[in-house]
């Protein structure tokens, strides 16, 4: 019982990686397209929710973003939360590797992403663009590649993953909240604690919870605090425990019920709203400008340096173990699909650079979607050489 969400999350997230991907493709191909005007039109159409004394106007994708997004993140929420508790996150030997490799992707991406941007003309503050792995597209590329590689690379992407969203769920509480309305954020805490009380009650019912989220997501949509912290917040409130004897946790329900709709609804539109750039205007100067770069290079170059360097440095040091059964080139082939972005760059590119800043924002997307294109495109032709090599013979010995 206790490996079924991992494998059922495995599972869900590298069939919506598809998903995403023509998401993403549509968006660029109709942003370019004598329709240009009605996507950038429907994007950016206002929509206002009044509730009781709740009343706020926001554009399309903002209202995905902040919205939408926070349920992602609560998912995402849920599943650190069981990793921790029952999963690879659990267990010292196998969370070294991945957990060092992850800081290593985070940490060479941005180093790259700064080199290219100190100088004249560059955009330093985008340095947290590059950081991060789409869960959900590495392991679509992994199945797609290698279908028979060890099972163990595909947990150690995905633990992988997790970490360095955790890692970017920390980066946005510090760097993006500027202003800060202090009793707004405390109701929202004590919406949290509600939430956690309610952990306690063995039977409460679902709608509950539902309802104290949506309280905790508005009290911390007006605090200004970035709605993704209310999502994960509120994921560590809900409890592992079963209701009844023999049935699946609590959390373990919530995971199977909202996974899907946030796998196969919430992010393809999140990819759609927030993919679309216009290539119209856009000079040779502009297209190898230094945000556009040093995303691309951050993601394509950075993220396999960092995860590979950490990995085989944490090997070479007796850290950790190379994942069971695994190859170090196709050790290698993983740590290319780290540089698959995407989701979570452009979420992150997005809080990074004002909206009103056009040519940041393009920038941003333009690079983000070459260094996921080329990251996935490298990583599955390493990856699948490697699933043919096998048939000469048994993974190398440590």
């Amino acid at each position: 019982m206790s490996r079924r969400p991992t494998l059922e999350f495995l599972k869900t997230e590298a069939a919506s990686g598809l998903i995403l991907a023509f998401a993403a493709f549509a968006a660029i191909v109709i942003a370019n397209s004598p329709l240009a005007h009605r996507y950038f039109d429907f994007v950016s159409h206002p929509i206002t929710i009044q509730i009781g004394a709740f009343h706020e106007t926001k554009t399309v994708l903002k209202w995905v973003k902040d919205g939408l997004m926070a349920v992602f993140f609560f998912v995402v929420g849920l599943e650190i939360k069981y990793e921790i508790l029952r999963g690879e996150l659990s267990n010292p030997r196998r969370l070294a590797l991945p957990v060092l490799a992850a800081i290593g992707g985070m940490a060479v991406p941005a180093l790259v992403y700064l080199a290219c941007n100190l100088g004249a003309g560059g955009a330093p503050l985008g340095w947290p663009t590059p950081v991060a792995t789409d869960i959900a597209f590495a392991l679509a590329a992994l199945a797609v590649a290698g279908p028979r590689l060890p099972a163990s690379l595909r947990v150690f992407l995905l633990t992988l993953a997790i970490a360095d969203d955790l890692g970017a769920v920390g980066l946005i509480a510090l760097l993006f909240t500027a202003h800060v309305n202090v009793w707004a954020l405390a109701a929202a805490g004590a919406g949290i604690g509600l939430m956690a009380l309610l952990g306690r009650w063995r039977n409460a019912p679902y709608l509950f919870y539902a309802v104290l989220f949506a309280v905790v997501w508005a009290f911390t949509l007006e605090s200004g605090v970035n709605t993704s912290l209310a999502g994960v917040a509120a994921a560590m409130t809900i409890p592992l425990g079963a209701r009844r004897h023999g049935e699946a946790g609590v959390l373990h329900d919530f995971m199977r019920s909202l996974h899907p709709y946030v796998a196969y609804l919430i992010l393809p539109l999140f990819a759609f709203t927030a993919a679309g750039f216009s290539f119209r205007g856009l000079t040779l100067a502009q297209l190898l400008g230094p945000i556009p770069i040093g995303v691309a290079l951050g993601l394509f170059v950075g993220k396999q340096v960092g995860v590979f360097g950490a990995s085989a440095l944490a090997i070479g040091l007796k850290l950790a173990r190379r994942p069971t059964g695994a190859k170090w080139a196709e050790l290698y082939g993983v740590s290319l699909l780290c540089g698959v972005g995407f989701t979570m760059s452009l979420f992150i590119g997005g809080l990074a650079f004002p909206l009103g800043d056009a040519a940041a924002q393009g920038g941003v997307r333009l690079g983000v979607v070459a260094g996921s294109v080329l990251s996935a495109l490298v990583g599955m032709a390493v990856l699948a050489a490697c699933q043919r090599s096998r048939v000469d013979g048994p993974a190398d010995e440590d």
